[in-house]
């Protein structure tokens, strides 16, 4: 296992237009018995409730939404140089194999929060909100007709940063 160590958020530069959007990340949430994983490349950084947070989207039919309505916290995790292996771990669901262990990828803890071992940036969350998004809420018929057609909506998630770690 790699050694992380805690990153302070003054100094944290990054764009969230490239390290999400285009980069991905993965969500991880579970125990230590047992967690998941999926890539993402929807969410955010920003503040509310007086706290720095993440919020992330995570459709209905995800497995991994399963682990983070489970427990109380999940993780961000950001990497250099992995995109094959997210593409990997965006394509294969855990209900049907070990995916971690088939994208040569290994989990790691700070307490009882997985993360993704390979990453160089992790960001430890506690679970403050889960709103679901409804058809009905959304303002544009085209958001509907291009990312619902299956109504498979997401779930907002909005976690409080507790701590960022780096490689």
């Amino acid at each position: 296992m790699h050694t992380f160590q805690p990153y302070p958020t003054d100094l944290l530069e990054l764009n969230p237009f490239t390290k999400i959007g285009k980069e991905w990340m993965l969500i991880t949430a579970g125990t230590k018995e047992k967690a998941n994983t999926m890539t993402a490349s929807w969410g955010g950084f920003g503040v509310m409730w007086g706290k720095n947070v993440a919020y992330i989207f995570v459709r209905q039919s995800r497995y991994t939404k399963e682990f983070i309505d489970a427990n109380d916290t999940f993780s961000l995790t950001f990497f250099e140089g992995q995109h094959s292996s997210l593409k990997y771990l965006g394509t294969v669901s855990g209900r049907d194999e070990d995916k971690i262990a088939g994208a040569r990828l290994h989990v790691n803890y700070r307490g009882s929060t997985p993360f993704i071992d390979e990453g160089n940036l992790v960001f430890i969350c506690q679970k403050f909100s889960a709103t679901p998004i409804t058809e009905d809420q959304l303002l544009y018929p085209s958001i509907a007709s291009a990312f619902y057609q299956d109504h498979n909506i997401h779930t907002m998630y909005v976690g409080g940063i507790t701590e960022i770690l780096a490689r």
